[in-house]
């Protein structure tokens, strides 16, 4: 088609063609402008006339990782403005007449192995773009760089550069200078202050050691990223005078202070300040940064917050995570008018301001901690395993003035270790959607709860004196409560007919899962050492809530006898397709299982199902066994797979599915006791309404299943 298209063509695209080895002479395609080979893997070489063709405006070879070269004479491309060579992996160096792209805008070499530039690439006086990211074995610029004139972007990212030629000062129209991770910089010369144009400097995770003081001079710099640097202790001064800046990105492990005066960045809309572990305060001025929308504190050791932050009225999002030693947020806080989402996991706050009922627009709450494990050696060996906590810790509640948050939509305040009741006044939180408050002390919930209309996940894990639930409201769609080792009773769930997920795995003393029978929506059902149960929810279980089901969970030491065992084979029916994958199994644990990972690892990860092609695997999945057991309890285990699952859409004719035992294992003391796969084809589980007449042979998937577990009783 290029031969015949002849000297008319003007765009050949043969992106991702990944098996092309070759492309014919396109001399006679004068008129081409366009000419892509993304990603065409196969790539080695391309042809001499590429580089005689005049007409040619944009050429794209990224990702030809076998491309070893472009030819050497590329003369003719003087009207070519873009090149883009990115993730060309073989490609070690540039023709050497470059110089002859006089039109060139856009240079992108990102990823390739080259070591040097073309001494003459400063005759590209015409170009914009030159992207150098992920050449680790470029450690030098050319030294006339500064000629190329109307360079505006240059990025530099993870190269060996060790240092920047004095010619960079030249480039006036330079608007981003990116040296991320340049591990072998260890200075940024003075003359960056010359860059009068300069927007954006970015130098994260670099060995630059400190911030030349002319940096103030950059009146136009708007982005200043500066995270993860071994600075001194000090930030300098001189970013003060930044004042057209709007986003600041700083850290490091060495820095102890902030500029005092770092409010006078009026113009600043996002502060990030990240693994400041040696920084214990923020100046009182950053209350004067007025123009704030995003504050991002990520492992600062600051112990609590400055008052003035109170004045930040247009702060939008504020996250806090992992400052593990604060443990004090000002009153002044509920003065954050525009606060829209506060993210604050892992701090040591344990109560909130009484004026935090004044943030009436949050919509996000997030200040959950990871639940408290002790360290308790194991007699006499040096093996040290974590073990939850589980007596009582002084914890608090939440404020009553959080009632007022009426557009709060996801409270997250798990591991507050709160005690008591908790306040009854959550049916004014009208917009709640989340509430988790797993690993928590509280006994009872309030009534309230109900009053929640939009409320979809209800996050209970580990309450372990917790000892009911109250009525739930039917918006429900997610229901955890594992790990609630008091709690008796459950309400009748009959009304949710959204709920899509109730985990209840070790809910031991729980005598009853009322309505179980009714929930239509129903696609994962952990009832993993529920013992007290076990025999009532099997009388429950019915086809309705069997039919979505794609995960049930329960005591129990048989599966179906028409599951077969360890393996089946695919065979496929005519005019009849492959619907899913039904696989059961039960498990047990020994006393080889560690004790401390019982509460800490809330899935058994040890068995696999995987699809074998003459008998060799190609694709496994872990079974999503939830919960884990007192020992020697056995569980029995059904997980059904539907065709957009791997396990399913990869099958073929003569393939296996198979369940085994991974090894070696991940968790020692895990035992398969009995597993056993079945297909499932269209019809077979497609009969609505009453099956009680039919024979074993007719009825439908969801009806044998219900049968099986009622038949248990």
């Amino acid at each position: 088609h290029i031969h015949q298209a002849g000297e008319n063509l003007l765009v050949v695209n043969l992106r991702g063609c990944h098996h092309l080895a070759s492309i014919p002479d396109l001399s006679a395609s004068r008129s081409l402008k366009k000419l892509v080979l993304e990603r065409c893997t196969s790539l080695t070489h391309v042809p001499e006339s590429i580089g005689s063709l005049n007409a040619l405006v944009h050429l794209n070879l990224e990702g030809c990782s076998k491309l070893v070269g472009l030819p050497k004479d590329v003369s003719g491309l003087r009207n070519l403005e873009e090149l883009i060579l990115s993730d060309c992996a073989n490609l070690e160096e540039l023709p050497e007449d470059i110089d002859s792209m006089k039109s060139l805008k856009l240079l992108l070499l990102d990823g390739t192995p080259i070591k040097r530039l073309p001494e003459k690439i400063f005759h590209l006086t015409e170009l914009e773009k030159l992207h150098l990211s992920r050449c680790t074995s470029l450690k030098k610029l050319p030294d006339h760089i500064g000629l190329m004139a109307s360079l505006r972007e240059l990025t530099l990212d993870d190269t060996g550069i060790e240092e920047l030629p004095d010619s960079v000062r030249s480039l006036q129209k330079l608007e981003l200078l990116s040296l991320m991770r340049c591990v072998s910089l260890t200075e940024l010369p003075g003359f960056v202050g010359d860059l009068e144009s300069l927007k954006e400097l970015l130098i994260d995770g670099s060995k630059i050691r400190e911030l030349p003081a002319s940096i103030g001079s950059l009146l136009y710099l708007k982005t200043l990223s500066i995270g993860d640097c071994r600075f001194s202790s000090y930030c300098p001064d001189s970013i003060n005078r930044l004042h057209s800046l709007t986003e600041l990105s700083l850290g490091g492990p060495s820095i102890t202070s902030l500029p005092a005066q770092l409010g006078a960045l009026k113009m600043l809309q996002r502060l990030e300040i990240r693994n400041c572990e040696s920084l214990e305060s923020l100046p009182e001025s950053i209350g004067n940064l007025w123009n704030l929308t995003t504050m991002i504190l990520y492992n600062v050791n600051i112990t609590e917050l400055p008052q003035s932050i109170g004045k930040l009225e247009n702060v939008v999002v504020m996250r806090l995570n992992k400052c593990k030693r604060l443990c004090k947020l000002p009153p002044s806080m509920g003065h954050l008018r525009s606060l829209y989402h506060l993210i604050m996991e892992e701090t040591a706050v344990t109560e909130l301001p009484g004026t935090f009922g004044m943030l009436s627009k949050l919509v996000t709450l997030r200040m959950g901690k990871k639940p408290r494990y002790t360290v308790i050696p194991e007699g006499n060996t040096e093996t040290e395993n974590p073990v939850l906590i589980t007596e009582e810790i002084p914890g608090s509640m939440l404020p009553s003035s959080l009632a007022n948050l009426s557009q709060l939509e996801e409270l997250n305040a798990r591991a507050w270790y709160m005690c008591g009741k908790v306040p009854d006044d959550f049916e004014k939180l009208v917009s709640l959607k989340t509430l988790n408050l797993g690993y928590n002390n509280f006994t009872s919930l309030p009534l309230s709860l109900k009053g929640l209309s939009v409320l979809k996940n209800l996050l209970l894990p580990h309450c372990k004196e917790l000892k009911s639930l109250p009525p739930l409201p039917s918006s429900l769609e997610f229901v955890n409560i594992a790990g609630c080792v008091v709690i008796e009773t459950v309400p009748d769930l009959s009304e949710l007919e959204n709920l899509q997920e109730l985990n209840m795995a070790n809910c031991e003393k729980v005598v009853d899962v009322p309505g179980l029978q009714c929930l239509k929506s129903l696609r994962r059902l952990y009832l993993t050492g529920c013992r007290a149960c076990s025999s009532v929810v099997k009388t429950r279980i019915s086809k309705v809530s069997l039919r979505n089901l794609r995960v049930l969970s329960m005591p129990g030491s048989e599966i179906p006898d028409w599951l077969n065992e360890e393996e089946v084979t695919y065979t496929a029916r005519k005019n009849c397709m492959l619907k899913a994958v039904l696989i059961g199994v039960v498990v047990s644990i020994t006393s080889d299982f560690p004790e401390s990972l019982r509460d800490h690892i809330p899935t058994l990860v040890d068995i696999e199902a995987k699809i074998l092609k003459m008998n060799r695997p190609i694709f496994s999945t872990t079974l999503p066994l939830m919960g884990v057991p007192k020992l020697d309890e056995d569980q029995v285990h059904l997980c059904r797979f539907l065709d957009f699952h791997p396990l399913v859409s990869k099958l073929k004719e003569g393939y296996k599915v198979q369940v085994a035992k991974r090894n070696p294992p991940f968790i020692p003391g895990m035992q398969l006791k009995k597993c056993g796969v079945r297909l499932i084809f269209e019809r077979d589980d497609e009969i609505d309404g009453d099956e009680q007449q039919l024979d074993d042979g007719y009825q439908s998937l969801s009806e044998k299943l219900a049968r099986f577990f009622n038949h248990l009783q």
